[in-house]
């Protein structure tokens, strides 16, 4: 038997549900994966609450990302084998102790990072590399991070760093250590931010990437930025075509481009590579059993996790 979380109606954290079900078999084209950890989203909850996602349709199952080992391969599979350790992404339903997965939904594992950091891999990793491509940062650009202590934040200052990059980040002082780690210049959010913000880059600021939504973000970014396309943002995507600025995810009404996705798909190999070389790091937050994903999904929808929350089968 699996063991899988779910829910049958839309509502807060306590729809969900720990049950037992039939290990899932394989079929053509497919792969079965045994979860050793599962990342925790923001969209999960989400989708969970009714925020995203229209009516409920029957029973659905949690979470995209995660990581574990190969224990089953269909026909038609190629390149992949019992045993392989492996990072899920896209994939529906990794609250679980086994998970159905394609082949276009699973890298391999990096030797160096274990399954926790693997579960983190996903879509911070992909939302942070993507974002930044599309706003254009490369090596010389001032770039200023709205919520540089989340998960996002944290991927984006690391890359940004990577490609030769300045980096201010905004985040509350206890996560002004870790970011000044991270290669990026800590400043606090609140009144004076603005200035604040110019007296870390006197240079001035190119891009902005906004992963807060609050109207001080944004007004900030609007004052520091005159070009309104080189200010992109992952949570307030309903209104910025009103704004005039980027946006993905977070309610954005169009979908991603091809490029836009394709850039998703280069991020996983492209921050393996990075931590192979030793200069990218996971930040994970609270690690709890499967059993407790609803106190998980509590505590980010509180807005305030420290780090990637991860629940282990």
């Amino acid at each position: 038997m699996a063991t899988v979380i779910q829910y049958q109606e839309l509502g807060s954290a306590d729809v969900l549900e720990l049950v037992e079900v039939p290990t899932p078999e394989v079929g053509p084209g497919e792969l079965v994966v045994e979860v050793r950890a599962a990342g925790v989203n923001p969209i999960d909850w989400k989708l969970r609450s009714g925020v995203r996602g229209g009516e409920l349709q029957g029973t659905r199952r949690v979470g995209s990302d995660g990581a574990g080992v190969v224990v089953e391969v269909g026909d038609g599979v190629e390149g992949w084998s019992i045993g392989d350790e492996v990072v899920v992404v896209n994939a529906s339903g990794t609250y679980a102790t086994h998970v159905v997965v394609t082949p276009d939904q699973i890298i391999r594992k990096p030797a160096a990072i274990s399954f926790e950091e693997a579960a983190a891999i996903g879509i911070p990793v992909s939302t942070a590399y993507q974002a930044l491509r599309s706003l254009g940062v490369t090596e010389g650009t001032t770039l200023l991070i709205h919520g540089g202590s989340g998960s996002v934040g944290h991927a984006a200052v690391q890359f940004a760093v990577a490609w030769g990059a300045t980096v201010v980040a905004t985040a509350s002082e206890g996560n002004h250590a870790r970011l000044r780690e991270l290669g990026a210049i800590p400043v606090t959010y609140g009144p004076g931010l603005v200035e604040r913000v110019r007296e870390a880059a006197p240079q001035g600021v190119d891009r902005v990437l906004d992963a807060v939504g609050t109207d001080e973000a944004l007004e900030a970014s609007f004052e520091l930025v005159e070009d309104r396309q080189h200010i992109g943002t992952i949570v307030v995507g309903a209104k910025a075509a009103d704004l005039g600025i980027q946006a993905w995810s977070g309610g954005n009404p169009l979908p991603l481009t091809a490029q836009e996705q394709a850039w998703r798909a280069e991020a996983i190999p492209a921050v393996a590579s990075l931590v192979e070389q030793g200069r990218f790091s996971f930040e994970l937050g609270t690690v709890r059993p499967l059993a407790e994903a609803a106190e998980a999904h509590r505590e980010s929808e509180s807005g305030h996790p420290s780090g990637k929350l991860i629940l282990i089968p």
